[in-house]
């Protein structure tokens, strides 16, 4: 297309969730809930990780990668939601639109590839237990969450370096609450054939692949399970990767429906609803499965909890 004589955009306006003001104050209230008690609740996991132990093991050290990876996964793109609730102008310039498309694509890809690895980590300990110390050592352990780290940033490099050379010259609205694919495709004035193809092919292989190796590691833990001849242990193992299982549910259910199919015409109004569920429901969820379900964490939360009234009430004494 010929934008010789069209106007470059140097920012964009996000549209979020439009409605009366009324309205947009529940949303708010409501959104910010969520974001500040996923913020602590990923936090506290961190926290309790850090302090005890007992959990530095690969299991709780993935765990707190994962609840490192949902704060900033989280703080990408709720502070514009929660701006877009207040104000009906929002804006982001154009190379920070980018930005935030790189860093809400590497921290997605990351969580893909880390809840694929906590599921290998499930597999080895229920399915290979005698081997389990030497397969998954502490410095393998180190290198598998460093492994996602990078991977995960890598990945969205080559579709948002061709984004960067696309040409926007109105209109200027995105109509989303932050820089989806999507939105940015629809406002180009540049043939956006190849970086679609590219994106979505890129999103599709690092999705499905990283669901199929969890899905696999999952298939051989049922297995081993069953083959257990006592009820109580099948009860017990299977409690283990709950948790985990809820989590690569609700997160892969809601990313393979809004990435997983090829360039087409896409309804914004429901892709923003399911927006919020793998940008701020999962993230919150994480911590709650994880704290609620998990006897190891909770333990550790009340010795931690009990260490610190106690040198409180000491030094409460000692004035």
């Amino acid at each position: 297309m010929d934008v010789t004589n069209q106007t470059t955009v140097t920012e964009f306006i996000f549209l979020g969730f439009p409605g009366v003001l009324c309205l947009r104050l529940t949303l708010f209230v409501m959104f910010l809930t969520v974001y500040l008690l996923s913020l602590m609740g990923n936090t506290l996991i961190i926290f309790i990780v850090f302090m005890d132990i007992t959990l530095q093991t690969p299991m709780y050290i993935f765990l707190g990668n994962l609840s490192f990876l949902e704060i900033w996964y989280t703080t990408a793109t709720v502070p514009k939601l929660l701006a877009t609730c207040l104000s009906q102008v929002v804006t982001i310039s154009v190379s920070g639109c980018i930005t935030q498309y790189y860093f809400f694509f590497s921290m997605g890809a990351t969580e893909c590839i880390l809840l694929a690895v906590m599921a290998y980590d499930r597999y080895l300990a229920i399915c290979s237990p005698l081997r389990y110390s030497l397969l998954m050592s502490f410095q393998v352990c180190l290198w598998f969450s460093a492994g996602s780290w990078i991977g995960g940033f890598i990945a969205p490099l080559p579709p948002t370096i061709l984004i960067s050379h696309l040409n926007f010259c109105g209109p200027q609205k995105i109509n989303h609450f932050f820089c989806d694919s999507d939105p940015i495709f629809k406002l180009s004035c540049s043939d956006t054939f190849l970086v679609e193809t590219l994106g979505y092919t890129c999103t599709s292989v690092l999705i499905l692949s990283s669901f199929l190796l969890t899905m696999s590691s999952y298939g051989f833990i049922v297995v081993t399970i069953i083959r257990l001849s006592s009820q109580k242990a099948q009860k017990k193992t299977f409690s283990t990767c709950a948790s985990h299982l809820t989590v690569v549910t609700i997160y892969y259910g809601t990313i393979i429906f809004s990435y997983v199919r090829p360039p087409a015409k896409h309804n914004f109004t429901i892709g923003k609803v399911i927006s919020v569920f793998y940008c701020m429901v999962t993230p919150l969820v994480n911590p709650l499965i994880y704290t609620l379900r998990n006897k190891d964490v909770k333990k550790a939360f009340r010795k931690i909890l009990s260490r610190k009234i106690f040198l409180l009430t000491r030094n409460l004494q000692r004035f």
